[in-house]
């Protein structure tokens, strides 16, 4: 789906995150929603400041996002978008949803984050009027029971993978194995640009 031609009806995944780097985990995700929802896209969207700032082990912006766009080239289900990083700055959810609904007026939008975040939605900036913006996706572990009584949000159950990226950037700083955690695109990226060699990586 092109969404720079999206109906006004269109319904829209987001998947956000610092994708330092992206890994396989991710994407089952995306499209697990995307298919349990019939959603007509799921958008990538990754964040614009790191948490460590300074920190030169780990992805720049620029390169996150290149790594998102290379992961998705091949799914159409998939695709990215560079809101937060154009915005600069710290993310806040109300920001990004704001960005994407302004960027894509009519669409119904629906933003995917784990149980234990989405738990503490009403501690999130402006929690009202993310729930104006969007619905809340919550993925959820098969065979663990989550309950939600918000009716804004929705459960759906992913694979459990077992992969983070603190753990591929620690495998590649340590030489242990990491190239299938994340796509092969992703991974001729990390070599290529020689990144999470040096410095913390976890």
């Amino acid at each position: 789906m092109a969404l720079a031609t999206t109906v006004s009806n269109a319904r829209i995944g987001v998947l956000g995150g610092t994708f330092d780097p992206l890994h396989i985990g991710h994407l089952v995700i995306a499209s697990e929603v995307c298919a349990t929802l019939n959603l007509d896209t799921v958008l990538l969207v990754p964040t614009a400041a790191q948490p460590f700032k300074g920190d030169t082990s780990r992805a720049s912006a620029v390169q996150r996002l290149e790594m998102c766009r290379l992961a998705t080239a091949e799914d159409e289900a998939l695709q990215v978008s560079d809101v937060d990083v154009v915005r600069g700055g710290v993310t806040y959810t109300v920001d990004t949803l704001t960005d994407l609904a302004e960027r894509y007026p009519g669409a119904e939008l629906f933003f995917i984050g784990g149980a234990d975040a989405l738990a503490r939605l009403d501690e999130w900036r402006e929690p009202e009027r993310l729930r104006s913006l969007a619905r809340f996706v919550v993925v959820a572990r098969p065979g663990h029971a989550t309950e939600v009584s918000d009716d804004r949000m929705i459960v759906v159950e992913t694979p459990e993978m077992g992969v983070s990226s603190t753990d591929v950037r620690h495998r590649v700083a340590t030489g242990a194995p990491w190239r299938y955690l994340v796509p092969a695109s992703v991974a001729a990226y990390i070599v290529q640009h020689g990144l999470y060699l040096g410095g913390s990586n976890v």
